[in-house]
């Protein structure tokens, strides 16, 4: 995983998406990978499958983008 930074600092913001970004790589590589078995309990979990893991982050992923969206609509820089 990426570094984490804060979208405070002036180039913040610009660290954050690309430490999202390869996040998000990462996860569609695991999940794409034919040696993946999404239905196998992850060891750490507590019963958790890699396929409940991968739809927690796009449920949680789509939920920060909504709230993106709206701030920017509330900024009025949203089209």
């Amino acid at each position: 995983m990426a570094e984490k930074t804060c979208a405070a600092k002036p180039d913040g913001w610009d660290a954050s998406v690309k430490s999202f970004r390869e996040d998000l790589d990462a996860m569609k590589k695991l999940v794409n990978d034919p040696k993946t078995d999404l239905f196998a309990q992850i060891e750490w979990g507590q019963g958790q499958t890699i396929l409940r893991e991968a739809m927690l982050v796009a449920d949680h992923t789509a939920h920060h983008l909504g709230q993106l969206i709206d701030v920017r609509r509330l900024l009025g820089i949203w089209k």
